[in-house]
This record gives structure tokens, C-alpha cells and sequence, in this order.
């Protein structure tokens, strides 16, 4: 059996007050609070100065990516402590508060300024999971064979139908906001390694996004580490979804990197269809219907889920992880969508706040 490709995960965090749950500018404070060293040192600001990100290692075994999760989130939540706010993992700001400025560093403050209110008027929250690709040119293509598949990947991880103090009717409002950005969304398809690169170098030149770390698509090449990253989830808040989407990631990548190396053409679809999936996918998660691709029709999303999982199941045999993937899987089954779950915690307690204070209780489950 070969080796499993490697997995790691960034996640993005909320800081907010303990009291309202409302997000609260205290990056600098956290990292100021971390310990010097282990986990804690892979803390790293985001764009806006409410937000803490955390960066795994990277894992050939998911259960060790498991743990790091699990410590990463530990470390995050005792710097959070001391400096006198919480860790959230929601994937929007549920509760209305003033402005949060960006983090200090000239690139936040130059996409502040080009973007304005687009980018700070929400703070999104993602997971964005990297497998590791034996090269540039293999992840390009892996990107083409990935696309039809994400969509699957967005309903299981829809955690933001709150934003602002509003329920938007979306199960991932989070993933509609980023439509709004120049580039983002599903990437296309691509020849090959350098007609990839020639497009990044057409938007910079454009000067519609400032550097190559902002093409935002769901499935996109790494500019820093040899990995494909995908975009397209929610920041969940229980290390055992976070384990759920990363093993179920690597496998479909791993999976589509075989279809690659064996000339195989990516699936055809049309890009508005496929636009439509993930609207849908947005709209609706695990509790509505799914826009099924190869027909162009409705199906329940949880269908198209079991396909998914009948697609990537020898890769997740191979990697030793379908036993966990399946009892993870059918947790989520039994319970629903972490959007689903908001809703039913708001009904029983009656304000945003205590959906913060229960979302902020399992950070470490």
C-alpha cells in the first residue's frame, strides 16, 4: 500500500466577548497571551483583527491530525482566556457589534482599502484543508477532477446561517458572501500548470486583486506549500467534523489524483450549473435537496453524500480511515448540518447569544 497523502487544516476562529458573544478586535492580546511555544506558536492573524487562524502540520495519519486539531484549538482557547475573550467556530459573525478594524500589517490594510466594506461588513470564517500533490502540474489537474464533487463537501460543512443578527435563509451564508469578491467561487478548468499560472498572472497585472494569494476558488494550488487547498467549507465546531471533512477530503483528492495519473477527462459539466450547485449546496445544506450534475435535477443532498462516499471509499480503505469516517459520518446523519443545528439551539434558548456560548462549549469536543 502506498503512503497516504499528507492533510493539514487551517481554521479560522472568532474572538468575541464572553458576555455577548459579539466579536471583539483582541487579536494582538491573544497572541500576546499564547504560550511561547508548541501549538500555540502556529496561531496566525487573518484579515480581520477579531480573527485568530490555526495551522496544523501536516498528517499522513488522520488521527494524528485529529490530535492537532485538538491541541491547536486547546491553545487557542486558554490564549482567549487570558486575555479576557472567547474562541468561536462559526462561519459568520452572529452577533452585531462595532466595527472591527483590519489586523495591523500592510496587506490587510491594502485589501481594506481596495475592498472596503465588501470585505469588512461580514468576517467570514473557513476550514480550508491541504493535501499534499507530488507536484504543481498534478494538483492543476487534480483541481479539474475535484470540482463536480465540492459542492457535496460545502452541504456537510454549512455552519453559518446567522450573520449580523439575522437568520439570511442560507445554511452557509459564509459561502454566498464570497461570490462577491472578483475572483472567487469554482475555479476553472485548466489545461495544465502554466495556463494556470498565466491567468494569476493576467488578475495581477489587472490589478482587480493585488497578489496571487487572492484567487479565493473552492479548489486551488498552494503558492506556499506543495498542496491543494480547498476552500469551500465552513469552520465547523467540533474537531471531530474538522476530522470528518479533512479524511473525507483527502480521500476524494486522492481519488482524483488516480484519475489523473491515468489520463482520465474531468468530468463535464456546465460552469453555470456547476455555480448553481453551490448555490444550492449554500442554500439549503443537508436538509433540502441537492442539484444533482449529471442530470441537471433535485435530489436529496444526503444522496448525493452516499454517492460521495461510495466514490472515495476505497481511497479511505487505503488510508485506513473508513471506519471513523463512516461513525463520524453517521453522527451527522442522526443529528444534521452544524446550520441546522444553530437553528434547533436558537428555538430552544431564544437569542444569538446562547447559540455563541454553545457553539464556543464544544470548540474542544
Amino acid at each position: 500500500m502506498t503512503r497516504p497523502l499528507t492533510v493539514g487544516v487551517e481554521e479560522e476562529f472568532f474572538l468575541v466577548d464572553l458576555d455577548s458573544g459579539s466579536a471583539v478586535p483582541a487579536f494582538e492580546e491573544v497572541i500576546a497571551a499564547a504560550a511561547p511555544t508548541g501549538p500555540a506558536q502556529r496561531l496566525k492573524p487573518e484579515a480581520s483583527a477579531a480573527l485568530v487562524e490555526a495551522v496544523t502540520e501536516p498528517h499522513s495519519e488522520l488521527s494524528l491530525l485529529a490530535d492537532d486539531v485538538r491541541s491547536l484549538r486547546s491553545a487557542a482557547a486558554a490564549a482567549a482566556e487570558k486575555a479576557g475573550c472567547g474562541v468561536l467556530a462559526c462561519g459568520t459573525e452572529l452577533i452585531p457589534g462595532p466595527y472591527m478594524p483590519p489586523t495591523s500589517g500592510s496587506r490587510h490594510r491594502k485589501i481594506r482599502e481596495k475592498y472596503g466594506a465588501l470585505v469588512f461588513g461580514h468576517i467570514p470564517c473557513g476550514m480550508h484543508v491541504h493535501v499534499g500533490m507530488p507536484d504543481r502540474e498534478h494538483a492543476v489537474r487534480v483541481s479539474n477532477h475535484l470540482r463536480t464533487w465540492l459542492p457535496t463537501l460545502q452541504a456537510l460543512a454549512t455552519n453559518s446561517p446567522y450573520s449580523l443578527g439575522e437568520d439570511t435563509g442560507y445554511a452557509s451564508f459564509r459561502s454566498t458572501w464570497w461570490s462577491y469578491l472578483p475572483v472567487a467561487g469554482p475555479a476553472p478548468l485548466f489545461a495544465d500548470a502554466a495556463h494556470y499560472d498565466a491567468l494569476l498572472d493576467s488578475l495581477v497585472g489587472s490589478g482587480v486583486i493585488l497578489d496571487r494569494k487572492m484567487t479565493y476558488w473552492f479548489a486551488r494550488p498552494s503558492e506556499v506549500v506543495p498542496t491543494i487547498e480547498i476552500r469551500v467549507m465552513d469552520v465547523c465546531p467540533t474537531s471531530d467534523t474538522v476530522t470528518l471533512l479533512a479524511g473525507l477530503t483527502r480521500a476524494l483528492v486522492a481519488t482524483c489524483l488516480e484519475a489523473v495519473e491515468r489520463d482520465a477527462p474531468p468530468p463535464a459539466v456546465s460552469d453555470q450549473l456547476l455555480s448553481a450547485a453551490h448555490w444550492q449546496a449554500a442554500r439549503y445544506g443537508l436538509e433540502g435537496d441537492a442539484l444533482d450534475l449529471p442530470s441537471g435535477r433535485p435530489l436529496p443532498a444526503w444522496t448525493l453524500v452516499d454517492r460521495l462516499l461510495r466514490h472515495v471509499t476505497p481511497a479511505l480503505s487505503d488510508a485506513g480511515d473508513l471506519a471513523l469516517v463512516n461513525d463520524l459520518l453517521a453522527e451527522m446523519r442522526a443529528r444534521g448540518s452544524w446550520a441546522n443545528r444553530q437553528r434547533e439551539i436558537l428555538q430552544e434558548h431564544g437569542s444569538l447569544a446562547d447559540v455563541s456560548a454553545h457553539l464556543r462549549s464544544l470548540l474542544l469536543k
